[in-house]
């Protein structure tokens, strides 16, 4: 395998390169799905696209079982160098050529009659619907295994380690609006001053508690209300947005049972109306066991126990796990890429040591592999009990 990877490895590096400086966020990945549709057609395998909409899958092979790659597309929209841009600085770029380095591992060693293989190129998951999209679409039905990755920083991993399970939390992002009542600054008497409820919001969400044994956060990451150049007036309305995280999907419930009563309490309190909807959805991770123990053997094959890490516990959100909570039949894991990511992820300057994305990929190709091994040695363990 380490042969016919090293073979592939200067296209792969244009891969990246190309991929990197064409970075577009969620449901505006035009070039990045055209790119990537004609570089595969061109290594002869067969793609699918979608009218009207961004990703694009790639199958190989037929029958069952099926096993599915789930790579994410899609880029941050960020202040770099004093210009708002579209950036890649989640490891998109990474995740992508990942994939499509595993696609021309497997076309060489997967043997199209022992199962489907499908690899999915999926927009939008830092709008965390992406997922959704190809769920809705049916791409995962009937689905056996499905593993993804992500590459790590250095806070949570050491360079050149490679963990079998990253368990991500559940989040959800929240826009609001505050309805006060504007008024003269000499009058303050007669409005409602949209700051001073923005405050007493801020103070309760400080209050809120859930279980402490679930990690959780619930803050305000936006606020804007009034305008510099009436600083006569006091504002009366005021736009906000709130980013809630938990370890667990029941302890998002539990966070946002305690948001709403929150928000009840202050609009109560200043006789005011807070409007608010939840914009984007994360659920948390559900790792399948049999899967995380696939993935670890290929981490083990590909470069041995001194370079297996712990599974990932982060607060960080991944739409991936959608697939598994709608389709709980799939036994899913993403790959955990330990690449010296600093400063961090998101960070418009984050760099990593990019030479790892091939170990990822033979650790990738070894763990569909293993898949489709080890869901043909049910099939027939069934068939011999039956």
């Amino acid at each position: 395998m380490q042969q016919v990877l090293e073979q592939h490895k200067p296209f792969l590096r244009q891969v990246y390169e190309q991929l990197h400086a064409i970075p577009e966020v969620g449901w505006q990945e035009y070039k990045t799905t055209a790119y990537l549709a004609k570089i595969l057609r061109d290594q002869n395998f067969h793609v699918t696209t979608f009218e009207g909409s961004t990703g694009l899958y790639v199958e190989i092979g037929e029958g069952a079982p099926v096993i599915g790659l789930r790579t994410d597309i899609d880029a941050l929209w960020q202040q770099v160098d004093g210009e708002f841009r579209g950036n890649h600085s989640c490891g998109h770029d990474a995740h992508m050529t990942m994939a499509v380095g595993v696609l021309l591992l497997l076309k060489e060693l997967h043997n199209p009659a022992s199962g489907k293989i499908r690899v999915l190129f999926q927009p939008a998951e830092e709008k965390g619907n992406g997922a959704l999209s190809f769920v809705e679409r049916g791409l995962v039905d009937g689905m056996q295994f499905l593993f993804g990755m992500h590459i790590r920083p250095v806070q949570e991993m050491q360079d050149n380690s490679y963990s079998p399970a990253l368990y991500h939390g559940a989040a959800r992002l929240i826009e609001g609006t505050i309805v006060g009542q504007e008024c003269h600054g000499a009058r303050p008497h007669l409005g409602k001053n949209a700051i001073e409820i923005g405050s007493s919001l801020v103070t309760a969400l400080s209050h809120i508690h859930i279980d402490p044994m679930i990690p959780s956060s619930v803050k305000l990451t936006s606020f804007q209300a009034g305008d510099i150049q009436n600083a006569n007036t006091i504002p009366g309305i005021a736009r906000f947005t709130i980013d809630a995280r938990s370890q667990t999907n029941e302890g998002m419930e539990q966070l946002m049972a305690q948001l709403q009563l929150a928000i009840m309490g202050v609009e109560q309190s200043h006789r005011a109306k807070i409007e608010f909807e939840t914009k984007a959805t994360i659920v948390a991770a559900e790792v399948d066991d049999t899967a995380k123990q696939l993935m670890k053997q290929a981490i083990i094959d590909t470069c041995g126990l001194d370079h297996l890490a712990a599974d990932v516990v982060t607060p960080g959100g991944e739409d991936f796990h959608y697939y598994t909570l709608k389709r709980p039949y799939i036994k899913a894991t993403m790959l955990g890429v330990g690449c010296g990511v600093t400063p961090g992820l998101h960070d418009p300057h984050m760099t990593y040591n990019r030479d790892r994305l091939f170990t990822g990929i033979e650790i990738m190709t070894k763990t569909i592999l293993h898949a489709v091994a080890f869901s043909q040695r049910s099939v027939i363990q069934r068939g011999a009990t039956s």
